[in-house]
């Protein structure tokens, strides 16, 4: 988001497979007014105080179905059968989880606890994870995938995308999507997360493995593909090949891109208009133009550096270069295990240069953007009927009041699910 009163770099958006674009007046013998609302986000700028929050104080807003049928001041409201008061409480939009791992199994607390505590340990990351992915059952896997969605929820989350990765063979990738697009249509294959221990010796024969059997296996059950392109994982030249390939399937590209080192992760993005590059802390000049000038969305992901004590993205270079930028959880077993888009904001405001204002707004219509949708992220007339209730006057307190559970409320598509 940039700074001050300016509109947002918002890359052209496509409504996701539910959207609607309704603006007729409600009816008022199925529509709900939300009303006493203290401060609405509507991420409208058109809206309220012509920031890019588009701030309505004193604000109701009416739901029709799935749907947005109405946003204003509360005293201008229209009468509707069912009401709501939010009793001086902010609403914000539903937060949307643009980069997720949720289809695993097992966890890496050992792990975790040695490196938190500075001791020598031997762990096998990722693979760790892997070997226990194939393991589990469907059953197994899909109730811990539930289990985190049913944590997501109550904090506000409304919108998800997440990924395969850990199972790296024909069957255990496909089954993870298949697992995955049961909830969610935002899935992506990364079958290309690292080569797999079963081709440690022969990286090509892996990537023809991706690109080739295993995509034919994935791509029915997936919108997105991904690839960790970085040193130790894969190169620009086999991300290209894999990326290129799922494109060829229909499949739009992310790449997980820069986190580690320097590398041609964010420009191979933007050149093949992936719809987000993700980690981003290791930046040249010429990525940051990169970004600015193009479509790609720049995912930052705090909960990665929180818990590796890592170097943290820098948001405000980007920001101020006029890229568009998300915020997301990255929520998985090893580097980054929190669920908590609350907790992702307050640390991109405490240790990544973002004001309140912009960090919401990069979890919100920011996520909303690295999947390229238009009716998520917003509270505008025709958008989703995502919106999280907080315990506050305003949006400013998930980061003024971190670690506090704000989210008293959660609807998504019109309904009280939280």
């Amino acid at each position: 988001m940039n700074s001050g009163n300016e509109p947002m770099n918002i890359p052209p958006a496509t409504a996701g497979p539910d959207a609607t674009n309704s603006t007729v007046a409600p009816d008022a013998t199925a529509a709900t007014l939300i009303t006493n609302i203290a401060s609405l986000v509507t991420n409208d700028p058109s809206l309220g105080d012509g920031s890019p929050l588009g701030l309505i104080q004193d604000a109701a807003v009416v739901i029709d179905g799935d749907h947005i049928a109405w946003v204003g001041e509360s005293s201008k409201a229209p009468a509707t059968d069912n009401r709501v008061d939010a009793a001086g409480r902010a609403v914000v939009p539903g937060f949307v989880d643009s980069h997720s791992h949720l289809v695993f199994a097992g966890d890496r607390t050992a792990e975790f606890n040695a490196r938190m505590s500075g001791r020598p340990y031997q762990a096998g990351g990722i693979r760790t994870t892997v070997a226990a992915t194939r393991a589990a059952t469907d059953e197994e896997l899909e109730a811990n995938l539930t289990r985190h969605l049913r944590e997501a929820l109550r904090q506000g989350t409304t919108t998800f995308e997440t990924k395969s990765g850990y199972g790296l063979t024909v069957e255990d990738e496909a089954r993870a999507l298949r697992i995955a697009a049961r909830h969610t249509d935002e899935v992506t294959y990364l079958g290309a997360h690292i080569v797999s221990p079963d081709y440690a010796d022969d990286p090509a024969a892996y990537v023809a493995l991706v690109t080739g059997e295993m995509l034919d296996a994935c791509a029915p059950h997936a919108r997105w593909i991904d690839v960790f392109c970085e040193k130790g994982a894969f190169d620009g030249d086999q991300a290209r090949a894999i990326l290129t390939a799922g494109k060829a399937r229909g499949l739009h590209p992310r790449v997980h891109a820069n986190q580690l080192s320097y590398g041609p992760g964010v420009r191979l993005a933007v050149e093949l208009d992936a719809a987000s590059a993700d980690h981003c802390t290791h930046l040249t000049d010429a990525d940051v133009d990169a970004l600015a000038q193009g479509r790609t969305v720049a995912t930052l992901l705090p909960g990665a550096e929180f818990s590796t004590r890592a170097e943290w993205p820098d948001a405000r270079r980007l920001l101020e270069a006029g890229a568009t930028v998300a915020l997301s959880t990255d929520c998985n077993p090893g580097s980054s295990f929190t669920s908590s888009m609350p907790f992702c904001i307050a640390l991109a405001v405490r240790d990544m240069g973002m004001a309140p204002d912009e960090a919401l707004w990069s979890a919100t219509a920011g996520g909303a953007a690295a999947l390229r949708r238009t009716d998520i992220g917003r509270l505008t007339v025709g958008s989703r009927a995502d919106l999280a209730v907080l315990d506050a006057p305003s949006h400013v307190h998930l980061a003024y009041r971190p670690g506090v559970p704000l989210v008293t409320e959660t609807w998504r598509a019109g309904v009280r699910v939280a």
